[in-house]
């Protein structure tokens, strides 16, 4: 409860919102001691419990801000890390004036409810690049698949690969894996001998660090222009978000 309160406390003075109550500096002058002064807070916010909610959401506003211009400031640094110049892991218009770029796990079910939409929207669009970064986090299965699809742009068939994976519904053993691309036609020999490949890990952990940078942490998460938007969206924010890129670019 006392931890609790210090919290409370934190994000109060942080918020600047108790009217009436002593600062730092305030109380120095008058000579109170830290106890007293937190005394004087704890009867202030007893008086108006309605502070504490409305310091709370101030502090939130404040630090989503903070978290807001960090992320900006993160996708300027490393806007050329977020492209892919080879083209193999890329769908839409390659001369888009917006770039998606999504970040994504073939397990993940948001990822799977959100496809359709995205990849509508991309296509009635007609001026959006889209990018994607390979990004298993759901365990195993998801490892296996995120390499058997960077393993198939090696045989040109990625976005094919990407497609299958991203429908298919249950576990993503390498039995399923290889039936789903001899369904494809692909060669699954080298599919397998490519996925333990050296350049199929680097790419993992290109995206890996590229994520923690962006303090991405689940999927899927979108770099939309300038903007980091984590979660599964709907069809007519994505219109608003690509238009917003584009009206940013003048």
């Amino acid at each position: 409860m006392q931890l609790i309160f210090r919290l409370l406390l934190t994000a109060v003075l942080a918020a600047g919102l108790a009217r009436g109550v002593l600062a730092d500096d305030t109380a120095a002058a008058k000579g109170l001691t830290p106890a007293e002064v937190e005394k004087i807070v704890h009867e202030y916010l007893m008086k108006h419990p309605e502070v504490i909610v409305e310091s709370l959401q101030r502090f939130q506003e404040r630090q989503d801000m903070a978290e807001a211009e960090r992320a900006k400031a993160m996708l300027a640094a490393h806007r050329d890390r977020l492209d892919d110049p080879t083209g193999r892991f890329t769908a839409g218009n390659p001369d888009g004036d917006v770039t998606i770029v999504e970040f994504f796990d073939y397990r993940c079910g948001y990822c799977k409810r959100v496809m359709p939409s995205l990849f509508d929207e991309v296509a009635k669009d007609g001026g959006v690049k889209l990018v994607f970064k390979e990004f298993p986090v759901l365990g195993e299965d998801s490892v296996r698949a995120a390499r058997a699809a960077i393993a198939a742009a090696r045989q040109d068939r990625y976005y094919d690969m990407h497609l299958a994976l991203m429908q298919t519904r249950g576990d993503l053993s390498e039995q399923k894996i290889m039936s789903i691309a001899g369904d494809l036609g692909l060669d699954t020999a080298k599919l397998k001998d490519d996925m333990r490949a050296p350049e199929v890990e680097e790419e993992l952990a290109r995206n890996y660090e590229l994520a923690q940078i962006l303090n991405i942490r689940g999927t899927p998460g979108f770099v939309i222009g300038d903007e980091l938007v984590p979660g599964a969206i709907s069809a007519q924010q994505f219109r608003d978000l690509i238009q917003r890129a584009r009206d940013a670019r003048g």
